[in-house]
């Protein structure tokens, strides 16, 4: 990396803006708070996109799509739902514009809403308004329906895809016949969730359930997977929730059961974002640049030829092209790159930096020697490859890859989680050496918010999955008072 840019160590939110801008990711928007997502960066997206819709398909879900816009009236119905959005919504108040007086545009005061619409901030409100037309027989349930769409949470501290006012998403909502239903459905999706950030991002995650004072707004019970970035700070990377018959009851969303008797429906909604961007470049980059899982990677292999001459030139176009038809036969995401405006030390550098997995580099001797160069970018490791057989070892070399980059990165993690027993020593290990911190905690929201207030450390999450000794009674750090079970407390984004 430049050395104008400072390393991870030296300033790792600088470290992060660098490499999401200079490997052409992202960019701020003309709107505040608002960000582009460049052809690269969103290649990446689509990568997420295709697998997670993939999943969603095989676990049964279909895709709808519901109004950006929502009345406000909706929002009044689900008392706790609007109180946790209230302060983050965009509101659109009038439909029309006009020509000012001074040749500048203005709001037509005579064109005003009748009622206000709330640009999405999520779509739970419209989606059960929409539901009450749907179902209206257990023979209509389980409805299970996912959006793929863009939501505005009004923010104006925001960081390239880690939170911005509009970011891109999807949201799932189902109904189900019974609560137990909806439980599984909540887990089920927890667990697709895991699935997907630990065998397509390499990112190794934490599965557990909030506190009540981190539940999703208008949930019984929110269920998460929490992932460390290299400086220790956890990320959420997705959330799933039981929301209980609450949105039912709120819009009136009944159904007839084989026997005859009218209930309320149970309701779910889980979602993950383009947050999840954001994770995999902290997750995995290095003061190299990015690193892309081959998962992943908008191009998996990038051939670079070196020649002197356009008779050179020639004869490795040939070759490459019998090498790239036998990668893409494999499946493998192929660029060649043999544009001649730039050295290929430039192109070396470039796709570093842009994290292609794998990096092949021919020339006139290795055409006579029917050899190629092959550089890692997770290692940065070189090796000279026969072209005998090379689409077989290319796909070898990418499946290590991406098994080597969950490997560091799940070494990374255990290597920072800590037990604590103290508040002071829980503090000394927040200042000392951020990561994840397990320890006893009496239950009470207030002690909860009074260790978030004093040290910016919450709660995460309670675990699912966790050793028989962290699951055993203790006392509180904060309270001295009885405590059932260790809780996973961290510094986050």
């Amino acid at each position: 990396m430049s050395k104008e840019f400072a390393t991870r160590a030296e300033n790792y939110s600088e470290w992060y803006n660098h490499i999401v801008t200079k490997a052409d990711l992202a960019e701020h928007a003309a709107v505040k708070g608002c960000m582009v997502i460049k052809p690269y960066g969103y290649s990446i997206w689509e990568k997420m996109q295709q697998a997670l819709d993939q999943m969603f398909k095989d676990t049964g879900h279909e895709n709808a799509y519901f109004p950006l816009l929502i009345p406000k009236s909706f929002f009044s119905k689900e008392a706790s739902h609007v109180e946790g959005f209230a302060k983050e919504c965009a509101v659109v108040t009038h439909y029309r514009l006009k020509n000012g007086p001074d040749g500048t545009v203005i709001v037509d005061e005579e064109a005003k809403l009748a009622e206000e619409l709330i640009i999405r901030p999520t779509s739970e409100t419209i989606i059960w308004n929409t539901y009450k037309g749907w179902i209206q027989s257990y023979r209509d349930l389980p409805l299970l329906i996912n959006q793929w769409a863009n939501v505005v949470r009004w923010e104006m501290r925001t960081r390239l895809f880690l939170r911005t006012a509009e970011f891109l998403w999807q949201e799932g909502h189902t109904a189900h016949a019974t609560s137990q239903e909806a439980i599984e459905e909540t887990e089920r999706m927890l667990g697709v969730y895991a699935d997907f950030a630990e065998n397509w991002m390499a990112v190794p995650v934490i599965k557990g359930k909030k506190t009540a004072n981190e539940r999703f707004a208008g949930a019984l019970d929110t269920y998460c997977i929490e992932a460390m970035m290299q400086d220790g700070k956890a990320l959420q990377a997705g959330t799933s929730h039981f929301l209980g018959q609450n949105f039912a009851k709120a819009f009136d969303v009944k159904f007839t059961s084989k026997e005859g008797k009218q209930d309320y429906v149970w309701a779910t909604s889980w979602g993950v974002s383009t947050r999840l961007m954001g994770a995999l470049v902290m997750a995995h980059s290095d003061d190299q640049g990015l690193v892309l899982p081959p998962k992943l990677a908008p191009f998996q292999v990038v051939i670079v030829p070196i020649y002197k001459t356009e008779e050179d030139l020639l004869k490795i176009n040939a070759k490459v092209e019998e090498i790239r038809k036998s990668l893409i036969s494999k499946g493998i995401r192929v660029k060649y790159d043999n544009r001649d405006t730039q050295r290929p030390g430039w192109k070396f550098a470039e796709y570093e930096f842009k994290g292609v997995p794998l990096r092949i580099a021919i020339g006139p001797k290795d055409m006579e020697n029917g050899t190629v160069e092959v550089a890692r970018r997770d290692t940065r490791e070189k090796e000279v490859l026969q072209m005998v057989d090379l689409d077989n070892k290319i796909e070898h070399l990418l499946s290590q890859i991406q098994d080597n980059l969950f490997q560091k990165a799940l070494s990374f993690r255990d290597q920072n989680i800590r037990r604590v027993d103290t508040y002071d020593e829980f503090k000394k290990t927040l200042n000392e050496n951020p990561g994840f911190i397990l320890a006893h905690w009496d239950g009470t929201a207030e002690t909860e918010q009074k260790i978030k207030e004093e040290t910016k450390a919450t709660i995460r999450c309670i675990p699912l999955q966790a050793e028989e000794r962290d699951v055993k009674p203790g006392i509180c750090i904060y309270s001295g008072k009885p405590s059932e079970r260790r809780v996973l407390f961290s510094l986050a984004y």
